[in-house]
């Protein structure tokens, strides 16, 4: 998936430009967007090319249950910042901003109220240098689930990596930006939502280590004029 004009994402989601197309060719793009895949969803091909294209300086976008991708994969995990555990049954709940100036927040209310999953994690993302944005009031909704890991407090939702720590060591990092919002169809129309998932992209995208805004990246496009 191609977004352009990149300048276009800050005006909401009904002035974005989207293309499409498939290719094997994983240095085209700036970003790589993991959107509701779980499981094993690549060989372990993929895996390293995957690895190749974060040590080039490639940047990452998780949402939803991408957290529940590629497990046993070190550095997907560092990469996503946690791995799903358990979420409790769907009901609106409440989700805070905790930081409203990142472009992924920056257009939802102080407290949000979302039909979505309220995701457990096996870990903090906090532990691998991630910063929260989002998280889960829990008096706000029910969960009759056995927390078994300890995934920080408040309970986080979403949150960035200014360096993705999915990178090996000498190489540099892109950014990692991940959401755990995003299961229901409906929630897929909603205008906030969707603001929070192009912001996301949009701030991933902005982050000078690929060629849509440095010409000595290694990965991506150059800008196009338009």
């Amino acid at each position: 998936m191609q977004l352009r004009p990149i300048s276009s994402l800050a005006r909401g989601p009904t002035s974005v430009d989207l293309d499409f197309d498939f290719t094997e060719d994983n240095t085209k793009y700036d970003a790589v967007v993991f959107l509701n895949n779980s499981g094993i969803v690549l060989d372990d091909t993929g895996k390293a090319a995957l690895q190749n294209y974060l040590n080039l300086s490639g940047n990452f976008v998780g949402i939803h249950c991408a957290a529940d991708a590629l497990r046993g994969t070190p550095f997907f995990g560092n990469q996503i910042g946690a791995y799903f555990d358990y979420h409790p049954p769907l009901q609106e709940s409440v989700v805070e901003v905790v930081n409203n100036t990142h472009p992924s927040t920056a257009g939802l209310p102080a407290r949000w109220r979302p039909l979505d999953e309220m995701y457990n994690f096996q870990s903090d993302p906090r532990a691998v240098g991630a910063q929260v944005l989002l998280t889960a009031d829990e008096s706000s909704y029910s969960d009759p689930g056995q927390r078994r890991f300890d995934h920080g407090m408040p309970r986080p939702i979403a949150w960035y990596q200014e360096c993705g720590a999915g990178v090996q060591q000498g190489c540099v990092a892109g950014r990692s930006w991940y959401s755990g919002l995003g299961h229901t169809i409906e929630i897929w129309s909603d205008e906030l939502f969707l603001g929070h998932v192009l912001g996301g992209i949009t701030w991933v995208l902005a982050s000078k280590t690929t060629r849509a805004f440095n010409k000595e990246g290694r990965v991506g496009n150059p800008p196009t004029e338009v």
